[in-house]
Parts: structure tokens; C-alpha cells; sequence
């Protein structure tokens, strides 16, 4: 399935801070705890606490939250569908690498062991 021009633009221009909550809200509602999807966000961008809330601070938006990540290498392991989308299929790089986190944070909410969910290989 192809993104439009307009998702990939909306997806650049959201902010970290505005999904934020939501990631915790849907990772706490399933027991599951906020340093773990800091450790699967850590894991996925090299972002550290301090540098989370210091996005959150100048309400960067995913289009600069990435620029300024370290993408883990393993990062193209991450493959299935999120949000009516085939991961492995998203052409453009933005959004393909929003999406690797909404599905790390999915697979954290649904329970996943932490060792399948960083792709420790």
C-alpha cells in the first residue's frame, strides 16, 4: 500500500510531543511501563530520557525528531502492518521510520517479549 504526498506530509510535520501521551497512555493501559518504551525508543533512535523531553520541549516535529536520530541498524527488521500499512513497503523514509515506532510501541502494548521487540539477533 503507497502512502499520499499529503500522509507523508502529515507525518512529518506531527509533533513527538503530540503522540507522546498516546504512546504511554496505550503502553501503561497493558501493563506495561513508560521506562520500557523509553528503552524501545532509546533502542530504535539513540534518544536517552533527557533528549526525549528536550524534543518535547521545542515540540519538535518527526521530521526533525529523526534528522536528529541514530537509527538503529537493525531498524529494517521491523516488517508487518501498522495503521493499514505493510512497513517493509512505505517508500518514503519519514514515514517508514514513523511507523517502525508506532509498531515497536505496539508490540510493546501487546505484550511482546522486550528480546523479540529490540531484535536482538
Amino acid at each position: 500500500m503507497k502512502t499520499t504526498p499529503e500522509h507523508d506530509a502529515r507525518m512529518a510535520k506531527m509533533t513527538f510531543a503530540s503522540v507522546y501521551p498516546h504512546y504511554i497512555a496505550k503502553v501503561e493501559s497493558k501493563g506495561r511501563t513508560k521506562e520500557e518504551l523509553h528503552q524501545v525508543i532509546n533502542w530504535l533512535t539513540g534518544f536517552d530520557e533527557q533528549m526525549l523531553q528536550e524534543l518535547m520541549d521545542e515540540n519538535a516535529t518527526f521530521e526533525t525528531f529523526f534528522k536528529k536520530a541514530r537509527l538503529n541498524p537493525h531498524a529494517t527488521l521491523i516488517t508487518g502492518v501498522i495503521c493499514g500499512y505493510r512497513i517493509e513497503e512505505i517508500e518514503t523514509p519519514l514515514t517508514r521510520q514513523v511507523r517502525y515506532l508506532d509498531k515497536l510501541v505496539d508490540e510493546l502494548a501487546k505484550g511482546r517479549k522486550m528480546e523479540k521487540i529490540l531484535r536482538t539477533v
